[in-house]
């Protein structure tokens, strides 16, 4: 089993500026598609949550780019745990371009996400639910990938 949560993706023409690459926006709206699929596939009770009073606010995200990817290529978006608080969750994030059976990493991300419960007016943070802990637990990125990433 890898110690990754990967969907496949197939850039589109609508995800691409005019000079042809994709705009960089997309990267952050994978980053999102992959994390709710990832609770669909793996942690569907906290979707149960979030339609109560769970919710998952973003803090951060990030995206350093490589290299440019286009229309029709094939695009891995490879999702791990970086780190996991009591109340917040750092997913890391690899986008690999896979093309005649090389892959290439073309950007790396991370995200944060605080867990909040609560009214609108009055959301106040919870702990993680047990739940999505469990789920994350087999893609957690070891200490020494972590120790070496944080600084970047």
């Amino acid at each position: 089993m890898p110690d990754f949560y990967e969907i496949r993706h197939t850039v589109g023409f609508e995800e691409t500026n005019l000079v042809g690459n994709v705009y960089y926006v997309n990267y952050l709206r994978w980053q999102g598609r992959c994390r709710e699929l990832f609770l669909r596939e793996h942690a569907p009770g906290v979707l149960e949550e979030l339609r109560a009073d769970l919710k998952l606010f973003t803090l951060r995200v990030e995206c350093e780019f490589f290299a440019e990817i286009t229309a029709f290529d094939e695009l891995s978006v490879r999702m791990r745990l970086e780190e996991l608080t009591q109340t917040q969750v750092q997913f890391a994030f690899d986008y690999v371009h896979l093309r005649e059976g090389v892959e290439v990493l073309v950007a790396r991300g991370r995200q944060r996400v605080a867990c909040m419960r609560g009214p609108n007016t009055d959301t106040v943070p919870t702990r993680v639910p047990e739940q999505l802990r469990a789920a994350l637990a087999p893609y957690a990125v070891s200490r020494a990938r972590v120790a070496t990433t944080a600084g970047s």
